[in-house]
């Protein structure tokens, strides 16, 4: 057993939860909604508009359906948030209530750009996550998902996707349930990264995976060695 897995238990931590996502009409959310209900989970996508998310849930299959952003944050038992940046902060705050003692997966990557092309810029709170964590106070904000292209979760003719995760989380419960739920995508593990203050290194690094791809014409993602 390598040091990844050594966090997995006998019982699935999963079973049973419903996985939300908000913001999930996105190409990140509809593609982690995809590939999560390939998995076998129950999943709620969130939008503004619930005839918007139910639109795109009906294209993802039987175990994806639509809800607005308030229903979807109540109903699930894991909420994953993949809104732009720009929209992150108002999102998040409005929907505390709904999201009060849940596990919460900030994927929210601040990014900028400009000339010279993307850049990480500064964050007040430190990090996307930790803003999150500020303005919900009652959930445990873990921030995973950050490096998985859109694109290739989206791609039907890819079954697995060679990447790691990189989870960051002061809850070790929590960063072990978002670890498992990394691990139900494909070709993917669930590595943990250390406490949310890291979270903003993380977060920058979509920055430079951008300027990869745009070189290489790629859709490159990342693999921890030696664990």
């Amino acid at each position: 057993m390598s040091a990844v897995d050594e966090h997995h238990q006998v019982v699935d931590r999963l079973a049973g939860k419903i996985i939300g996502i908000i913001g999930g009409t996105g190409p990140q959310g509809r593609g982690l909604a995809r590939r999560f209900a390939d998995s076998g989970l129950q999943v709620v996508i969130g939008s503004r508009s619930a005839d918007r998310a139910e639109a795109a849930a009906a294209e993802l299959g039987s175990s994806v359906r639509g809800a607005t952003n308030e229903d979807c944050a109540e109903t699930a038992d894991i909420v994953l948030v993949t809104v732009p940046w720009e929209g992150h902060r108002s999102q998040v705050e409005a929907l505390a209530k709904e999201l009060a003692g849940k596990v919460v997966v900030d994927c929210v990557n601040p990014l900028a750009f400009d000339k010279m092309g993307p850049f990480a810029p500064s964050v007040p709170e430190g990090s996307a996550a930790e803003q999150a964590q500020m303005l919900l106070a009652d959930a445990t904000v873990v921030a995973a998902f950050h490096h998985l292209s859109a694109v290739v979760l989206l791609d039907d003719e890819v079954a697995s996707l060679d990447a790691d995760v990189m989870v960051v989380g002061d809850d070790r419960e929590a960063t072990n349930l978002v670890q498992d739920l990394a691990g139900r995508i494909a070709g993917c593990r669930g590595v943990y990264a250390g406490r949310l203050r890291n979270a903003g290194q993380v977060e920058a690094l979509t920055a430079n995976l951008i300027a990869i791809n745009k070189r290489y014409k790629a859709h490159a993602s990342l693999r921890v060695t030696d664990i």
